[in-house]
């Protein structure tokens, strides 16, 4: 029984294919390819280390991220012949592709909104810290009684 592997694609070039089944195999794969390529030439090693790098696919994940966003690519620029599903789907892809970047905002906006809430609690902590020991611990407690009234 033969399985149809995504990285034997023949249209792809076998650069495509190296980083597809390394992708397959996980991180260790291409920690196990930096190795090697160093013991052989070290030129080629550095050049894998500072692709792996900026590729970040020495983070957790990322091998996956970007075996899928490869994939994704490939897939969306062949043609199925028919012009209006191939209408369909540039629309639909492009649709996507907007609402991800609107979501990915939506985080961003989340994000920022927790970070200014974490940074208000402490600059409120550090002002009722400093007026505590500015004044002492008594006028404090007092100062608190008459603002809760």
């Amino acid at each position: 029984m033969t399985h149809a592997v995504p990285y034997s694609a023949p249209s792809q070039g076998w650069f495509a294919r190296a980083e597809a089944w390394l992708d397959d195999k996980g991180k260790g794969a291409w920690i196990a390819a930096m190795v090697l390529s160093f013991i052989a030439f070290w030129p080629v090693g550095l050049a894998l280390l500072f692709y792996m790098i900026t590729t970040k696919r020495l983070g957790s994940g990322g091998c996956r991220k970007h075996r899928t966003r490869h994939q994704r690519r490939f897939t969306a620029s062949r043609t199925s012949g028919n012009t209006a599903f191939d209408a369909y789907k540039d629309e639909t892809l492009r649709r996507l592709e907007e609402e991800q970047h609107c979501f990915e905002a939506f985080l961003e906006r989340l994000r920022d909104a927790k970070d200014k809430a974490e940074f208000d609690q402490f600059m409120d902590e550090r002002a009722e810290a400093h007026s505590t020991a500015e004044h002492g611990p008594e006028t404090a407690a007092t100062e608190d009684t008459t603002e809760k009234a």
